[in-house]
């Protein structure tokens, strides 16, 4: 006797196509309003965040901004549900210069502040921030070389600390006119502070409050930078299992 709950043939294959749809729908859904997935491909953010990792950002952190998160085709300004981000945050945003490019940099100027560097050195609203050099750079199979850096414990203002990297306080970077950060803007660096194109560039410069994207929050994966992700056969001996799973701070 035929089994009399299966679907006749052919309406099979329409409901399959359904349940994709609605999968797909779910999928973009969750994409732009929740989580989304991002790779690392530079090495701005060293020593925090090393090329070849993988992390999620959360697009809800700061509320939804025309262009970081519907891609300058939604009929609004600015932010909805907007919440402030905080200074120390690392955060990925979409460059001025396009507004399509992702970059993905620390805060470090709220609108109102000034920012400048001097001979190195990080002024906050004329404050110097606080840096206690490391005896030995951070170091291991998982960092690329420390070949004639120094790493500092960074004091931000607010209560947020974190390591940065340093080639010397002579660098290109390393004095700035003064940078007064305009309302409905941040300012931002790279924790590889003398390898990075950030707010400190033409390049970059202030970012709109509508271009941030969302609050890096963990690595769900990473991977040797010399090992592309495709080449999954390498996978056991070139994943960064120390770093799966890690809070980004």
């Amino acid at each position: 006797m035929a089994n009399s709950s299966l679907p006749p043939a052919d309406e099979g294959f329409p409901e399959l196509v359904r349940t994709l749809i609605t999968a797909l729908i779910i999928a973009m859904i969750i994409r732009t309003l929740a989580f989304e997935p991002f790779n690392i491909p530079s090495s701005s953010m060293v020593p925090s965040l090393l090329v070849g990792d993988f992390l999620f950002v959360s697009k809800y952190s700061y509320g939804y901004g025309r262009t970081g998160t519907f891609w300058g085709l939604a009929p609004f300004e600015g932010r909805i549900f907007e919440h402030q981000p905080h200074r120390g945050d690392v955060v990925v945003f979409k460059t001025p210069r396009d507004n399509t490019t992702d970059y993905i940099k620390r805060l470090i100027g709220l609108p109102g502040d000034t920012i400048q560097m001097r001979k190195g050195q990080l002024y906050i609203n004329g404050v110097p921030v606080d840096r206690d050099r490391l005896e030995t750079p951070l170091g291991g199979t998982n960092m690329p070389s420390t070949d004639h850096a120094t790493d500092y414990i960074e004091h931000l203002p607010d209560g947020v600390n974190h390591v940065i990297r340093k080639l010397g306080d002579d660098m290109p970077l390393d004095n700035t006119d003064l940078f007064v950060v305009p309302p409905h803007h941040y300012f931002f660096m790279g924790d590889n502070r003398d390898n990075s194109q950030d707010s400190r560039t033409k390049n970059v410069g202030y970012v709109p409050e509508e271009n941030l994207v969302g609050k890096a929050e963990f690595l769900f994966f990473s991977l040797d930078d010399n090992t592309p992700f495709w080449q999954v056969w390498k996978w056991p001996a070139s994943v960064r299992w120390n770093r799966l799973f890690n809070k980004i701070t």
